[in-house]
C-alpha cells in the first residue's frame, strides 16, 4: 500500500507538472510572446513526458521480470534497488522476500526429497517400482543386490526367479499382504510383497516391497519342532522309565525260574523279555533324540571348502557303507565358508550315507558332489545319486523329526542336518524327481 501511495503521488505530480508546463507553452504560444521561455516550456514537457514513460516502463518491466523469474524458476534473480525513491525500494524488498521464501521451500523441498531417497536406498528390504506397464524400476539398493542382474527393465526379465515370482507382481495390487515363492540360488523360498500406488506424471506406478521370510518361517518353524521335541521327549520318558524298570524287573524274576516245561511260564519269559528290550530300546532311542532339543553351540572358522569336500568325501570312502566312490566337482576360486567344520562335515557325511543307501540296489550306481558359487554370494552344496529318489510329496517332510521312508530309520539324520544348516544362515532342500538330490546353500564369508 505504501508503494501504492507513493507511486500515485509520483505519478500525478508528474502529469499535474506535465498540464502546467504544456498551458504555459500553449499560452506563450497563443500571444506570440517570449520565444524562448515558450521553448524552453515545450523542453520541460518533453523531459516530464520522458520521465513518465520511464517510470512506467521501469515498473512493468521489473514486474514482468519477477513473474518471468517465477515461471521459470528462476530464484537466483535480485531486485534490491536504491536511489529510486523509496516506493521503488519497498517494491524491491517485497521482491526480495518472496524470492527468498520460494528459495527456503526450494531449499527444504530438495533436503526432504535427499533424504526420502537416502531412506528408501537404504532400507533393507527390495523396493521395486513397475509402471507405467509392466515396466521395472529397482528401487534401492537392496533391490539392486537382489534383482540387478543385466539390470531388468520389465516384469518379464524376473523370470529366473520363477514364474510365480514374475505373477505375483504382475497381480501386486494395494491391500492386505501378499505371500508367494521366489526361487533364489536354485531354491524355492517364501516371499511376502506389499504394494504402495502413487500417481507420477498422470502415470499409475506401483511400490512393490518385497521381503524374503523363508529364514524367518525356517526359525520358527525349527524353534517349534525343538519344543515339541522337548515335551514329547520329557512325557515319552516320564511313562517309558516305570515301563522299563518293570519289565527288567519281571524278567529276572521269570529268570529266576529257570527252565520250565510249563508252557506259560516259557511264554511268558519271552514275552516279558522281548519287552525288556524293547522297552530298552525305546529308551535309548528317546534319550538320543533329547539331543535335538538343544541346539549346539557353533565354534565358527574359515573352511577352504575345496579341501573340506575332498577329505569329507576321503572319509566317506573309507566307511563300510560306501556302496560308490564319489565324484567331487567343485567350482574353481571359490570363498571361504565361516561357520562350524566338524557339525557340517557331519552333516555331509549324513547326506553320503543317505545316497549310498539309496543307490544299493542300483545296477550302476553313482554319488556326484558338487559345489559352486551362486550369484548373490552363496555357495550351493549339493549330493546327487542315481537312486530311486524321493517322491515330491515327501521333499519337505523328509527333514521333520521322527519322519523316515527307511525300515529301521531313526528320522534323525536330515532333521539333525536341517538344524544346523539353518544354524549357520543357509537353507537345505530335497530336489524331487531324478536324479535324487539333497543341496543346501550356505552363506560365505564377505570379502
Amino acid at each position: 500500500m505504501a508503494f501504492k501511495r507513493s507511486f500515485v503521488v509520483r505519478l500525478a505530480a508528474r502529469v499535474l507538472l506535465l498540464l502546467v508546463t504544456l498551458s504555459v507553452a500553449s499560452l506563450l504560444a497563443a500571444y506570440q510572446r517570449a520565444p524562448t521561455a515558450m521553448l524552453l516550456a515545450v523542453g520541460l514537457a518533453l523531459f516530464i513526458t520522458i520521465g513518465l514513460w520511464r517510470l512506467v516502463s521501469e515498473s512493468n518491466a521489473d514486474l514482468a521480470r519477477f513473474v518471468a523469474a517465477l515461471d521459470r524458476a528462476d530464484l537466483s534473480q535480485s531486485f534490491t534497488w536504491s536511489g529510486r525513491g523509496a516506493g521503488f525500494d519497498r517494491l524491491g524488498a517485497a521482491y526480495e522476500r518472496v524470492l527468498a521464501r520460494l528459495r527456503e521451500e526450494r531449499t527444504g523441498g530438495a533436503t526432504a526429497a535427499t533424504f526420502a531417497s537416502a531412506l528408501a536406498d537404504g532400507a533393507p528390504i527390495p523396493l521395486l517400482v513397475i509402471g507405467p506397464g509392466n515396466s521395472l524400476t529397482l528401487g534401492n539398493k537392496a533391490a539392486r543386490q537382489q534383482f540387478g542382474r543385466g539390470t531388468p527393465t520389465n516384469i518379464a526379465a524376473l523370470s529366473m526367479y520363477g514364474e510365480g515370482f514374475v505373477d505375483l507382481l504382475r497381480s501386486a495390487r494395494p491391500g492386505p499382504s501378499r505371500l508367494g515363492r521366489i526361487v533364489v540360488d536354485g531354491l524355492s523360498q517364501r516371499v511376502v510383497i506389499d504394494t504402495t500406488l502413487i500417481e507420477l506424471g498422470g502415470d499409475a506406478r506401483r511400490i512393490v516391497a518385497v521381503k524374503i521370510i523363508q529364514a524367518e518361517l525356517d526359525g520358527a518353524e525349527l524353534a517349534a519342532q525343538v519344543d515339541l521335541v522337548r515335551v514329547l521327549t520329557h512325557e515319552i520318558m516320564n511313562s517309558l522309565t516305570p515301563v522299563t524298570s518293570l519289565a527288567a524287573t519281571a524278567k529276572q524274576l521269570l529268570d529266576a525260574l529257570g527252565a520250565t516245561n510249563h508252557p506259560a511260564i516259557g511264554d511268558a519269559q519271552l514275552a516279558v523279555g522281548a519287552l525288556a528290550r524293547r522297552a530298552g530300546e525305546l529308551e535309548h532311542f528317546v534319550e538320543t533324540y533329547k539331543g535335538f532339543s538343544e541346539a549346539p553351540l557353533l565354534r565358527r572358522e574359515p573352511i577352504d571348502i575345496a579341501d573340506w569336500l575332498s577329505r569329507t568325501a576321503a572319509i566317506h570312502a573309507a566307511t563300510p557303507n560306501a556302496i560308490a566312490p564319489v565324484t567331487l566337482d567343485i567350482m574353481l576360486g571359490l570363498p571361504s565358508l565361516e561357520g562350524d567344520v566338524a557339525l557340517l562335515t557331519q552333516v555331509l557325511l549324513n547326506l553320503l550315507k543317505n545316497a549310498s543307501e539309496a543307490v544299493t540296489d542300483t545296477p550302476h550306481p553313482t554319488i556326484a558332489l558338487t559345489a559352486e558359487l551362486k550369484p548373490h554370494g552363496r555357495i550351493r552344496i549339493a549330493v546327487t545319486d542315481n537312486g530311486p529318489g524321493i517322491p515330491p510329496h515327501l521333499s519337505r517332510e523328509v527333514f521333520l523329526p521322527f519322519f523316515t521312508t527307511k525300515p529301521h530309520g531313526s528320522g534323525i539324520g536330515l532333521s539333525f542336518a536341517r538344524q544346523i544348516v539353518l544354524l549357520h544362515g543357509g537353507q537345505i532342500e530335497a530336489g524331487s524327481g531324478l536324479p535324487s538330490r539333497i543341496e543346501m546353500v550356505l552363506p560365505t564369508i564377505i570379502e
